[in-house]
């Protein structure tokens, strides 16, 4: 391949996508701040900078750090016309900065507290998505074939652990459940999530395209949603789980085997022999070493968030040369490079992208091979064969852009 320098403009310019990206670690600064005064939310400062400066760093000490600005952006966001609004600036954001296909994920109960129910607040989240696709699949050039389409799916997110306190579903939940043991009751909030996707994909086309399972990895188990993801598998959705983010190799290997997870948000820990906890497994170098030919055979795709893993575990010494994305590379996985929280890590996809490249070395057929993984591997929410069309036309324009070193026109202002 013709060697064109991978610069900051041509990765900004290349069709990308984001698979990993929550709804509520990614919103404007300037929404929060506004959404805050307009729902009486307090925030620590109510400009750009103080926010950034106490809540939304450049990095964490430890990972309540990081968790702390989720509880102001998930309390602005109690209201339909609130969701609506931030899932289409993200939307126009991504479409700014060369993003062609996103994967918002989000956990519709805990956006309940002002009396929304869960598919109110999934409706309103795809009304946002939907506006933005419109407007700039509207634009001359995506209608004469000079730039792809940008297209979204919807991810919706069971949760691990949750406390009555978190919404006002989640607590009517557990009161209603109040002799049931714990994991029960999150298996049955899970299983109610999974039955409301499914009906709303059948029922209303929801592009509802797969299921998540985040939270509390460590001492809650995958197997605990054996019965919810059934349903979602029964009924063709995608299936993602976090897992090997705050847990070893086994936790990942549950997330493939009970709840037949065809990508893993993160999976950070999967090469790591130290994080095995179950002693059954005698030899751990061969157990690591089955699952990552497991993994690569069935081309099971790892959702890698640089930034984030860096904020959030102190054990890659803020380098990211110590993440297990070479190992990746290395073993020729399946992986695709995401943001996580585009606000609370402060980042972007181009970010990311750039960072992966000069981190780990990455020539031009590798980086042309890790945006084409996020575009096959996508739960896309179209037929297979729109799926296949879509994807020849995204290689298309990145070889002629890579071939070139050319910019396109340029990307729309948000």
């Amino acid at each position: 391949m013709k060697h064109v320098p991978i610069t900051h403009d041509l990765v900004r310019a290349l069709p990308k996508t984001d698979l990993h990206l929550h709804l509520d670690g990614s919103l404007r600064l300037s929404t929060l701040i506004d959404l805050s005064k307009k729902n009486g939310v307090k925030l620590p400062s109510y400009t750009e900078e103080g926010l950034r400066r106490k809540v939304y760093k450049k990095s964490y000490r430890d990972l309540p750090e990081y968790l702390r600005g989720f509880k102001y952006t998930v309390a602005v966001m109690q209201h339909a016309e609130a969701l609506e609004r931030v899932s289409y600036e993200l939307a126009r954001d991504n479409q700014a900065e060369g993003v062609r296909y996103i994967e918002v994920r989000f956990a519709p109960q805990l956006h309940t507290s002002a009396g929304l129910k869960m598919e109110q607040a999934i409706r309103a989240v795809n009304r946002g998505l939907k506006r933005a696709a419109g407007k700039f699949n509207r634009r001359s050039n995506v209608r004469k074939g000079k730039e792809p389409a940008f297209h979204y799916g919807i991810i919706v997110c069971a949760m691990r652990y949750f406390e009555e306190g978190y919404s006002r579903s989640l607590g009517r939940f557990i009161l209603a459940h109040s002799y049931a043991p714990q994991n029960k009751i999150f298996a049955m909030a899970s299983l109610e999530l999974a039955r409301a996707a499914v009906h709303l994909v059948r029922e209303e086309g929801l592009p509802i395209v797969g299921f998540d399972l985040a939270g509390r990895e460590k001492g809650y188990p995958a197997s605990d949603h054996r019965k919810a993801y059934q349903v979602v598998h029964d009924n063709f959705l995608g299936k993602t789980v976090h897992a090997g983010e705050a847990y070893g190799p086994e936790s990942i290997f549950q997330a493939i085997t009970d709840l037949h997870a065809e990508r893993l948000g993160h999976g950070t820990h999967l090469f790591s022999t130290r994080s095995i906890r179950d002693t059954h497994i005698r030899d751990r170098k061969a157990y690591v070493d089955s699952l990552v030919e497991y993994i690569g055979d069935r081309r099971i795709t790892l959702e890698v968030c640089l930034t984030s893993n860096l904020q959030t575990m102190p054990r890659l010494n803020h380098n990211l040369r110590n993440h297990p994305f070479s190992k990746m590379l290395r073993h020729r996985l399946s992986a695709t490079i995401c943001t996580d929280n585009r606000l609370v890590c402060r980042t972007t996809v181009t970010d990311e992208v750039l960072k992966a490249v000069e981190a780990f070395h990455l020539d031009l057929k590798q980086l042309r091979d890790l945006l084409m993984y996020g575009f096959k591997r996508g739960f896309y929410p179209g037929t297979y064969l729109e799926k296949r069309e879509y994807v020849r036309e995204v290689l298309r324009h990145i070889d002629s852009r890579t071939r070139s070193g050319q910019n396109p026109p340029d990307s729309p202002t948000p």
